[in-house]
């Protein structure tokens, strides 16, 4: 990634590790079909090829992505992931994964149709914007909060779309998906009140028909 600015993204070929990805892995079926939205540079479908031995694809927007996936035999193509996926029949894969980027395009709701459409389960991340910091950051200090933005301000992040898990939540059962298994990281007690504690969630989901 470029310094100072996570608008534009360059890639290194070199696999590297999130905190979802194991959470990801204990999800997905052994020999499952899966495809990628936002994969960057591979590193989860590398590891899903490892543990899981998975049919792998991709869909990647910097082309620094495309090439380092590329560079490790995957099967990725470069585009964006929030317009219909016209290439992709319906129900194609077993898992749809968007780890950590969903916040990030300007379509969001068209990508979670979209991986509803493409395949019976979904796998979707996202910063919790009503984290604890960030409310007390407006509250207290009047300022757009930065937490979640991973070091970056209100003008040179791409995360454009600050949502919280109670919206997640209301926009998934708009477009039809239901919530199987969900997990909340975080430092602080997140079974509580994980609208407010929890840093990161990831949401296991499935269609609620197959149709």
């Amino acid at each position: 990634m470029s310094k100072g600015d996570n608008r534009e993204y360059v890639w290194s070929e070199t696999p590297s590790t999130r905190p979802e990805y194991p959470h990801i892995e204990r999800w997905i079926t052994p020999g499952a079909r899966v495809i990628d939205l936002g994969c960057g540079n591979g590193s989860l479908l590398l590891l899903l090829k490892e543990k899981k031995n998975i049919i792998a694809s991709g869909i990647e927007l910097a082309p620094s992505g495309v090439a380092a996936c590329q560079a490790h035999g995957l099967q990725v193509t470069q585009g964006r992931i929030d317009v219909p996926l016209n290439e992709i029949a319906d129900d194609t894969f077993d898992f749809a994964i968007c780890n950590v980027t969903l916040q990030m395009v300007m379509y969001p709701e068209v990508t979670l149709r979209e991986m509803r459409r493409v395949a019976r389960y979904q796998i979707v991340s996202f910063p919790n914007f009503a984290f604890i910091a960030n409310r007390l950051d407006l509250l207290l200090f009047g300022r757009m909060p930065r937490w979640g933005l991973f070091g970056y301000t209100w003008y040179n992040t791409g995360h454009i779309h600050q949502l919280s898990i109670a919206d997640f939540l209301t926009t998934i059962a708009e477009l039809g998906m239901i919530v199987r298994d969900r997990v909340w990281l975080g430092k602080l007690g997140r079974a509580l009140a994980p609208n407010l504690l929890t840093q990161t969630a990831i949401f296991l989901l499935e269609k609620t028909n197959h149709d």
